[in-house]
């Protein structure tokens, strides 16, 4: 079955706003719909997919035991705030905690991408310029003749940077300027 965009959107709210933390009022306010309908939606997350909120436990208890949380790559975030005597600025050092993780590997994955797109373009002697990121996207300047090199060398690169169980997956597009090659 297809997702409508509406359900789409809906979901992603749910996916991140619960991996990073959200709670029920916080869903509502967002989806603008009432809080107990947001705790059922969060209710049927979770019952649904049994294992995302141990996880979630266990990044904030690893964070409190060790004051990091540690991307898929190894790289540390250290949060002071889980060992503040103040709740709140402890409930903002947890809510990190649970974001460090997933956002530093997506932004770990993106400067890996861009380091092995590089290379290969150098080794591969293309006229195709990297020239900027917009969230998890690399835009390029590619000469005409070059798309289907470009796109295979990238598309290439980039699904390779990280050996996941989901692989990664890459929708390249082109165009005469951004808004047209988003379309």
């Amino acid at each position: 079955d297809e997702l409508t965009v509406g359900q789409r959107s809906t979901a992603k709210m749910v996916n991140y706003g619960l991996a990073y933390g959200m709670g029920a009022p916080g869903l509502a306010d967002r989806l603008n719909i009432p809080v107990p309908e947001a705790q059922e939606i969060m209710d049927r997350y979770y019952e649904r997919f049994e294992g995302v909120a141990g996880f979630l436990d266990q990044i904030v208890r690893q964070a409190h035991a060790d004051g990091f949380t540690t991307t898929m790559f190894g790289r540390r975030r250290y949060l002071p705030e889980l060992g503040s005597g103040n709740p709140r600025v402890r409930a903002i050092g947890e809510r990190q905690a649970l974001n460090a993780p997933i956002q530093g590997s997506a932004a770990d994955i993106m400067k890996l991408a861009m380091i092995g797109v590089d290379q290969a373009l150098r080794e591969e002697k293309l006229n195709t310029t990297m020239i900027l990121t917009v969230h998890d996207e690399l835009v390029f300047e590619v000469p005409t003749g070059e798309e289907e090199s470009a796109r295979e060398l990238v598309e290439r690169e980039m699904v390779s940077v990280a050996d996941m169980k989901v692989p990664l997956r890459v929708e390249p597009s082109f165009g005469p300027n951004w808004a047209e090659a988003k379309g």
